[in-house]
């Protein structure tokens, strides 16, 4: 979706301190990368901060420190690789903002078919179930393997779609986080973002068994 050349030889930084025990291990992993909430995001400096705050939070730098600080920047690494991963990837980064913001639950609504899809999922149901029967019985395959082929490709073109429309409202979100628009226009991006988490979530789990009844054939 977002693509950026990383840069592999950031500045050096100068060493740092020990961290206090007053410093508390942040959750918000946009803060950890001192990122605003938004979701278009510049994965060469991405990474360029990263590679700083891994330097800084080596064991090297603490090898004098109390056993009370080791432990801390243990824990503040392990954050910060959390972190990394989760705004690296720009679906995971959809999907952590909405959970720090408390618009998405874990398993929420995430497996319902949409609408507008059920009577392709029926009849690609329907063709699952004629492939497990022809496999058992012996039957000749190559029909049904093509039929399938050609809705997985369909399925994955769905998948795609999806991707771009997320692209989309990924804009719009930092755009309404740049002209700071109220509550109501935040929801409604809120719900669409969810809308097609949810969407490309259950076509994702269709290509998977199409792929996996494909395999077995």
């Amino acid at each position: 979706m977002i693509t950026q050349t990383y840069d592999r030889n950031p500045r050096p930084i100068p060493k740092m301190t020990a961290p206090s025990q007053a410093q508390n291990v942040s959750t918000d992993y946009f803060a950890v990368f001192g990122l605003p909430r938004k979701l278009v995001v510049d994965l060469s400096l991405l990474e360029q901060k990263f590679l700083q705050l891994s330097w800084k939070l080596h064991p090297d730098n603490f090898v004098n420190a109390s056993e009370q600080e080791q432990e801390l920047s243990l824990k503040k690494s392990s954050e910060l690789n959390d972190a990394y991963r989760a705004l690296r990837d720009p679906l995971a980064r959809v999907e952590y903002l909405l959970q720090i913001e408390g618009e998405r639950k874990e398993g929420e609504k995430k497996q319902q078919a949409p609408p507008e899809l059920l009577e392709e999922v029926f009849e690609l149901n329907e063709s699952l179930d004629e492939l497990r029967e022809a496999r058992e019985s012996g039957a000749d395959l190559i029909e049904l393997k093509g039929k399938l082929e050609s809705a997985e490709d369909d399925f994955q073109q769905k998948l795609e779609e999806v991707d771009v429309q997320l692209q989309s409202v990924a804009k719009e979100w930092d755009t309404a986080v740049d002209t700071n628009a109220d509550a109501a226009a935040r929801k409604k991006l809120f719900a669409r973002m969810n809308g097609l988490l949810n969407r490309r979530s259950y076509i994702r789990n269709l290509v998977a068994n199409v792929q996996k009844e494909l395999a077995e054939s």
